[in-house]
């Protein structure tokens, strides 16, 4: 971001004014992060359109609940992200448990060439939720704790302990399919 572009939460302020330019600015900015979360979070190309279009629809309509001090304007579209993920996968959960599984498997899959990244990218839909959200905001998003903790709603303690697990879980999981010794890091200082 140039030093003469506003910052986000300047873009926020005008849209709630209804500066319609400040949206789009806003939108074209954040749109691809937050459609990368949905499809790193639930494996599909179609709920992540879904939830991007509904991630910035409630923009619009509840934009005036961000509160600054909670936390920067990316944490709150990721979670309000977050929330909409979830619901999208308690409704795929409840039609088609075992369908939806291989459905996401493999779309994700159509999008990885690359073997290794593949294990990576099964081994992370692997994880239990609350391990996946944390790896993939601090880990692929390379969010702050401070702006995962905001996003998710929890403490940066437990962003930490969260994160901790998940990269465990992901270096046994990687180290049982042999790929633990082809350079694949997750430790972040």
């Amino acid at each position: 971001m140039d030093g003469d572009e506003p910052k986000d939460l300047e873009l926020l302020t005008r849209m709630r004014a209804g500066d319609e330019e400040a949206f789009t600015l806003l939108y074209r900015r954040r749109q691809g992060g937050v459609y990368r979360y949905a499809l790193l979070m639930s494996g599909s190309r179609a709920t992540a359109e879904d939830v991007t279009q509904e991630v910035f629809l409630a923009l619009i309509e509840e934009g005036r609940k961000y509160d600054d001090k909670r936390g920067t304007v990316v944490a709150y579209l990721y979670g309000i992200a977050r929330k909409k993920v979830s619901r999208y996968r308690e409704r795929e959960a409840a039609e088609a448990a075992a369908d939806s599984a291989d459905a996401s498997a493999g779309a994700l899959h159509e999008l990885m060439r690359d073997e290794s990244i593949r294990a990576v990218w099964d081994a992370v839909l692997l994880l239990p939720v609350h391990y996946r959200e944390v790896v993939v905001l601090c880990e692929l998003h390379e969010m702050s704790y401070e702006e995962a903790s905001a996003a998710l709603g929890c403490t940066v303690g437990t962003v930490r302990s969260r994160l901790h697990r998940g990269r465990a879980l992901l270096a046994e999981k990687l180290r049982s399919w042999g790929q633990a010794g082809r350079g694949v890091a997750y430790e972040r200082s």
